[in-house]
């Protein structure tokens, strides 16, 4: 063991001098970050840190040209011959001479436009040249605060983990990655294995800095970049942009490079502000230095988000490759006030892969075993960029600070300032924790449940539960129980559970349930407590209707296989009608007619009380998921291509009157489809039938999700806008389908001064359709992004019905945050 440590340390320290290093700054003396350094006629290289120092490995002694490249500086060639190692090169970049003269200006066209357009009609044959290709990808995150508020809305913020200095300011965030990653253009195919994980101040070192996220790609049409942007060379980028050649300057290479102006023609489009940098010629990018704001991308707490990417020239595969790339940010609002930056680099690049059926799978990132536990030792040869000197502290007084955090002494001391009780905690909720042994205790509060009904009167439960973590990896359980009153109709209602999650990975989920509780009867539950205690007290419309229910329930769920959900329940109950015990408002009397009945139908009697058994068996199937595997858990991506379906079939026996039996199967289709730079289109088309129709009780009837509402809180996509509540409802065949389209900035944004405004137009369409009814139809139109400055979470819908030869109209306001 003894001789394995020595040679490990050996070829550390041989890794570690065998390195040119040194720092970078302008004529001013002022440190250059991110630059660009690699060897002549490579794509192997590194960056500069935040500092302008750099480390560039290399092996061999003897002559060598090193390259030092970074946009709005001269490319620098630098010969140098070496002797020993680590050999010290300092150097001073100039600032780009880019000029005009020279440059043939032709007054019936644009010249920047003939660069643009002959870089579209490139963009296949240059990233052909790249279609297959292994490379390292190295990424550092870093989120920096300053002045944090104490206190976010009552709740101390504490130290962020010793983050904070004496003026509450530091870093909140660092980590780095270091990945292999496999790419294939057609069709498009994308893998990352982690060789190296690290997150400073934690023990699993699991950052969140994939490859793939960072694949900001301007050769595509839509460019993720925190909302799907219209990329300045899509092939109709001339909509949405107006170009101007600000001047051309050679490269090391006696290559002519363009700097392009991005001149949006509208201000609050998806599209970038900035500079991108053309090859002449080639027509392939040479860099690209571009912004966008928080309302162009739709993240109001964002200020902007600044990107920088460089690329070098390939001559393995005469192509032009990415290098490096930079995602600065800064946000202030809500009294936070931080800027980050995400910068990345890619290295030992191999354009001619072999590749197998067995090379991609569903699983498009995984971690190589102990990625999270290298040593210092480790990173110091990996890294490729530097650490500067606050990053270094921060990683050392955070790596000795997690020892003593973890200790029960610490623990135990901030466990004893959480566990304050104060006289809001009887209203809001209170939580004892014990850190160190991993539990805690958990009161509900008075608020937590408080509704109107006018069944109950002002009803409110007293509950808690008892939360225990088992290890690391997902294995937990939770007990607790709640216990509701209501005023009006005296009655007490407990309830209990058990829940049991073995894992993080298939997540198998067991909870055993039971005691009397009330139910809507729609069991896919229209409405929201709060809508329902709105309407009732200021409008007197109590839509509620609900039923009080005795129960013993067990439920079971688990993804058996990638994509396919299992989730199954049994439960037996007692069903019991309810009546209206006060007619309580703020509103007069006879506002709105008054009360109504708690009965959902004026067609169907009040059904008798049963005892019943409902058995459910229900499967869903997400076609093409993706999913990220690490060390501790399994998280699944959703594959735009494909839908997702759930089945399940309802059974439900034992009843004491056979006629109250029955056996339905549903079926249910979504899909979200990034429709690029015209929006996003969206639906779901929901179906079921029973084996037989039988004289069951209401609710066990196939219903729609109504909504008589003016400021709904719920999906969209899984209501109708203009349905009165318990009015369609079935017990044979019945299908329903909603579709929308969201077009973000494809059509408002091209109208001269409402453009201005930056509203996004929304259509719809749902229909409904059942055995026993006449259909019914509903169109929308609306405007989403509605609000003030940067806050812009209102969305308003008109909507138009049909059914049975009857029209009606309406508004809608909704949240568009749900």
């Amino acid at each position: 063991m003894k001789k394995y440590t020595f040679l490990l340390f050996f070829w550390v320290s041989i890794s570690v001098l065998a390195q040119v290093k040194g720092n970078i700054t302008d004529t001013n003396n002022a440190p250059l970050s991110f630059v660009s350094i690699y060897l002549d006629e490579t794509v192997t290289g590194t960056t500069s840190n935040d500092n302008g120092a750099y480390v560039l490995n290399i092996t061999k002694k003897g002559k060598h040209t090193v390259v030092f490249q970074i946009l709005g500086y001269t490319t620098l060639k630098k010969e140098i011959n070496i002797t020993s190692f680590p050999f010290d090169l300092n150097v001073q970049l100039e600032e780009e001479n880019v000029q005009l003269a020279g440059i043939s200006i032709s007054t019936k066209d644009n010249p920047a436009n003939r660069i643009i357009r002959n870089t579209i009609a490139n963009k296949d044959k240059n990233t052909d040249k790249y279609a297959k290709y292994t490379a390292k990808f190295y990424s550092r995150g870093l989120y920096k605060i300053k002045d944090a508020p104490e206190k976010f809305l009552g709740k101390n913020l504490g130290d962020f983990g010793g983050a904070l200095d004496s003026t509450r300011s530091g870093i909140i965030y660092l980590s780095e990655t270091v990945s292999e990653i496999h790419f294939q253009k057609n069709p498009k195919k994308f893998k990352e294995k982690i060789i190296a994980s690290k997150v400073s101040g934690t023990d699993n070192g699991i950052s969140f800095n994939r490859a793939e996220d960072a694949n900001i790609n301007f050769y595509d049409n839509s460019v993720t970049f925190g909302s799907d942007l219209i990329s300045p060379i899509s092939t109709n980028a001339f909509g949405y942009y107006n170009f101007k050649l600000e001047g051309s300057f050679y490269d090391t290479n006696g290559k002519l490079i363009n700097k392009i102006k991005l001149l949006p023609k509208r201000k609050n489009d998806r599209v970038f502000n900035g500079y991108l940098y053309i090859v002449e010629d080639d027509w392939a990018i040479y860099g690209a230095d571009v912004s966008v704001t928080g309302a162009q991308v739709n993240i109001p707490i964002v200020d902007v988000l600044n990107l920088k990417q460089n690329y070098n020239y390939s001559e393995a595969n005469d192509a032009w490759v990415l290098i490096s790339q930079s995602i600065d940010f800064k946000v202030d609002a809500l009294g936070f006030n931080f800027d980050g930056r995400f910068s990345s680099a890619y290295s030992a690049y191999n354009f001619t892969p072999k590749y197998n059926e067995n090379t991609f799978t569903n699983e498009v990132l995984s971690f190589e075993k102990q990625a999270t536990e290298k040593d210092t030792l480790y990173w110091n040869t990996l890294r490729p960029v530097p650490l500067t000197e606050e990053e270094t502290v921060d990683y050392k007084f955070k790596d000795s600070l997690k020892v003593v955090r973890k200790s029960k002494k610490y623990l135990d001391s901030v466990n004893k300032k959480q566990n304050k009780f104060n006289l809001l905690s009887a209203i809001t909720g209170y939580t004892y924790r014990n850190s160190y042994e991993k539990w805690a205790i958990s009161y509900n509060g008075l608020i937590n449940d408080f509704n109107f009904n006018t069944v109950q009167g002002f009803n409110v439960s007293l509950g808690g539960s008892y939360f225990k973590k088992q290890n690391d990896t997902g294995k937990w359980w939770n007990v607790g129980g709640k216990v509701n009153y209501g005023f009006s109709d005296k009655r007490i209602r407990p309830t209990f559970f058990l829940t049991k999650n073995w894992n993080d990975i298939s997540r198998p989920k067991m909870t055993i349930s039971g005691g009397i509780t009330t139910a809507q009867f729609n069991g896919r539950n229209p409405l929201m407590k709060l809508n329902n205690t709105v309407s009732s007290l200021m409008r007197r419309l109590n839509y509620l209707r609900i039923y009080e229910k005795e129960f013993a329930k067990i439920n079971y769920s688990e993804e058996i296989v990638n994509g396919i959900y299992l989730a199954t329940s049994f439960e037996y109950a007692n069903r019991k009608p309810l009546f209206n015990t006060t007619d309580y408002s703020f509103a007069k009397q006879d506002k709105n007619g008054g009360y109504k009945p708690n009965n959902p139908s004026d067609v169907i009697d009040v059904f008798e009380e049963h005892k019943i058994a409902t058995l459910n068996v229900g499967a869903t199937f997400v076609f093409g998921q993706k999913y990220l595997s690490y060390p501790d858990r399994k998280e699944n991506i959703d594959n735009e291509k494909y839908p997702s379906l759930n089945v399940n079939y309802t059974k439900r026996f034992g009843a004491s009157n056979s006629e109250l039996n029955s056996d339905v199967f549903t079926a249910n289709l979504t899909q979200d489809i990034n429709a690029g730079n015209y929006g996003e289109f969206s639906y779901n088309v929901r179906g079921g039938v029973f084996l037989k129709k039988k004289d069951i009780a209401f609710m066990d009837f196939l219903q729609a999700n109504g909504n008589q509402l003016l400021f709904p809180l719920d999906r969209e996509l899984s209501s109708f806008g203009l349905l009165e509540y318990y009015k369609f409802y079935t017990n044979d065949k019945y299908a329903e389908a909603h579709i929308q389209h969201d077009f973000k900035g494809a059509v408002l944004g091209k109208i001269p001064l409402l453009n201005k405004l930056n509203l996004h137009l929304v259509g719809g369409a749902k229909t409904l359709v059942m055995a026993d009814k006449k259909p019914y139809t509903e169109y929308s139109i609306g405007l989403d992004n509605i609000g003030f400055g940067k806050w812009r979470f209102l969305r308003v819908d008109y909507v138009r019905s049909f059914h049975g030869g009857i029209k009606d109209e309406g508004l809608l306001l909704r949240l568009s945050m749900f």
